[in-house]
C-alpha cells in the first residue's frame, strides 16, 4: 500500500481522472471518482495520443477501442475567402517503440474509453462536486454539494483548468492561472465533413476557423486573439456566445457567417481561454493535483493526457487544429 493509504477521492472523470483511477486499483487502492457533470461530456477538441501515452494505453489494452474511435484526419488544407483550397499537407505521424502509430481521437471518445476501462473496479459518482476539504493527521474530510460527507486517505484534483480542488486546497484561481491572450470555441456540426481526411483552415489576422473531419462528422473550431476578459465565467454560455460573436463580427469569408451562427445557437459549445497553469508545488498535505489542474498550457500542451499519471505533465494534449493566432458578430 502507498504509505498506508487505501482510499483515494479523485475529482474529475475526464481523461486524467479515469486513467489515474484505473492504475490506482492495480496498486491495491480503492479510488472513488466524483464528477460535476451528470454523465460523460461530449464537448472538447480532437487530441493526439502519442509518445509516452502510447505505452500507457497499450498497457491498459484500449488501443483497439481508440483506433476504432480515431478521427479520419491525415492532412491539412488552407481555404481562402472564396472557398478555394490550397495544396494538401500531410500530418506527420510517429510510432511507439512497439510500432503503434499515433492516434488522434476526440476528447469525448478518449474520456469515454478510459472511463470504460476503469468503471468495473472504480466507484464513479456523477452530478456532484466537492465543496470543502478539511485535512487531519490521518485523512481528509470531504463535503459534497449533494452527497453525504466522507473521509478519504488522499484527495486528487484531476478537475482541469478551473479546478475546484486546487481552489479549496491551494488558493484562488487568479494566483495560478494566467490567460495567454487566446480563446477557443468548438462545437460538432452534425453533418459529414467537406473533406473526409483533411482539416480545413481559414485564417485572417488574429482569427482562425477550422473544420475537422473528426470521425465522419465535421466539427468546427474558432481560435482567436482576445484580451483577458476580467469577468470571464467558464460556465456562462451566454457570455461565451457574446465574446465569440464579437470576435468574428464583420468576417464574411468562406463559411464563417454560417458556422458562427450555428455555434451561437448550439447547446453543445465548448469555450475557454488558453491559459498557463503554474504552481510551486502540486501537493498540499494529503491533497495533490494532476493534469491541467497542476501544470499546463491549456489546450496546447506537450504530451497526450494519459501520460499525466506516469510523469509530471503539462496537461492537455496538442490539437491538430494549429494555433494560427488570431482579434468581432452578434448571435
Amino acid at each position: 500500500m502507498l504509505g498506508g493509504m487505501r482510499t483515494v477521492l479523485i475529482s474529475g472523470a475526464g481523461v486524467a481522472g479515469s486513467t489515474l483511477a484505473y492504475w490506482l486499483t492495480r496498486a491495491g487502492l480503492r479510488p472513488t471518482v466524483v464528477e460535476r457533470a451528470d454523465g460523460q461530456r461530449s464537448s472538447g477538441n480532437p487530441v493526439d495520443v502519442r509518445g509516452p501515452a502510447l505505452a500507457v494505453v497499450e498497457q491498459m489494452a484500449v488501443v483497439d477501442a481508440l483506433r476504432a474511435a480515431a478521427t479520419q484526419a491525415t492532412g491539412l488544407r488552407f481555404v481562402d475567402a472564396a472557398g478555394r483550397l490550397s495544396r494538401r499537407m500531410s500530418v506527420p505521424s510517429t510510432r511507439s517503440p512497439s510500432g503503434i502509430p499515433d492516434i488522434e481521437v476526440s476528447r469525448a471518445d478518449l474520456a469515454r474509453i478510459l472511463y470504460e476501462a476503469a468503471r468495473d473496479d472504480v466507484e464513479f459518482v456523477y452530478d456532484d462536486s466537492i465543496t470543502a476539504l478539511e485535512q487531519g493527521a490521518d485523512g481528509v474530510d470531504v463535503a459534497f454539494e449533494r452527497g453525504s460527507a466522507r473521509r478519504f486517505d488522499l484527495v486528487v484534483g484531476a478537475d482541469g483548468l478551473h479546478s475546484a480542488v486546487r481552489r479549496l486546497a491551494f488558493g484562488s484561481e487568479r494566483d495560478f492561472v494566467h490567460h495567454l491572450g487566446i480563446y477557443v470555441a468548438t462545437t460538432p456540426l452534425g453533418e459529414p465533413p467537406e473533406e473526409r481526411h483533411d482539416v480545413l483552415l481559414y485564417n485572417t489576422p488574429g482569427r482562425l476557423v477550422a473544420v475537422h473531419p473528426v470521425r465522419g462528422e465535421a466539427g468546427v473550431a474558432f481560435i482567436f486573439r482576445h484580451p483577458t476578459v476580467s469577468s470571464f465565467d467558464h460556465r456562462d454560455s451566454v457570455q461565451h456566445r457574446r465574446i465569440l460573436a464579437e470576435a468574428y463580427a464583420g468576417e464574411r469569408g468562406w463559411r464563417v457567417p454560417e458556422l458562427l451562427s450555428r455555434a451561437c445557437q448550439t447547446d453543445d459549445l465548448y469555450f475557454d481561454g488558453v491559459s498557463k497553469v503554474a504552481l510551486t508545488s502540486w501537493s498540499a498535505g494529503r491533497v495533490v493535483l494532476v493534469g491541467d489542474a497542476a501544470a499546463s498550457v491549456s489546450l496546447f500542451g506537450d504530451g497526450s493526457p494519459p501520460s499525466t499519471v506516469t510523469r509530471p505533465s503539462t496537461g492537455a494534449a496538442p490539437m491538430r487544429w494549429p494555433v494560427v493566432p488570431v482579434s468581432r458578430r452578434r448571435c
